[in-house]
């Protein structure tokens, strides 16, 4: 894969604010994504979480909001503890009708050191493919019944 952005897109049947609060609000999060101590979608609120393969090296993520356009919008930064790079995480909501369009976008991949195969963007992908279709996908479809 080439250094590009990864990006991906999906439409839940859900309104923009079930979306906006399973991605800001702490204990909607760990529904679907990662258990964070804390978490505030407020610029500049930084947070931590350790995450890997369940087999594997596990890291500690030191993310940052950079962005925040409430309903919206989101960026945080996104490296690792003693490890060289920064990436950063985007998820924007667009409203459609009943339904909600979410992009999520992590830039910055090749800022990590591309000979830690834990850090290929392919990985990333896979990861994020699984949280976003699945986890996501499972979490809003259960908020709508």
């Amino acid at each position: 894969m080439n250094n590009q952005a990864f990006t991906i897109e999906r439409t839940f049947d859900a309104p923009i604010q079930t979306l906006w609060k399973a991605i800001t609000d702490k204990s909607e999060m760990k529904k679907w994504y990662f258990d964070l101590a804390e978490f505030k979608p407020e610029l500049d609120f930084e947070f931590q979480f350790t995450g890997g393969h369940e087999d594997g090296i596990q890291y500690l993520h030191l993310c940052k909001v950079t962005e925040v356009i409430a309903g919206r919008k989101i960026t945080y930064s996104w490296r690792y503890d003693g490890y060289p790079g920064i990436s950063y995480v985007t998820f924007e909501l667009f409203e459609q009708g009943s339904e909600t369009s979410l992009v999520l976008t992590h830039a910055g991949l090749e800022s990590f050191d591309t000979n830690n195969p834990d850090f290929a963007k392919e990985n990333f992908a896979e990861g994020w493919n699984q949280i976003i279709n699945n986890s996501l996908f499972q979490y809003a479809s259960d908020m709508d019944k």
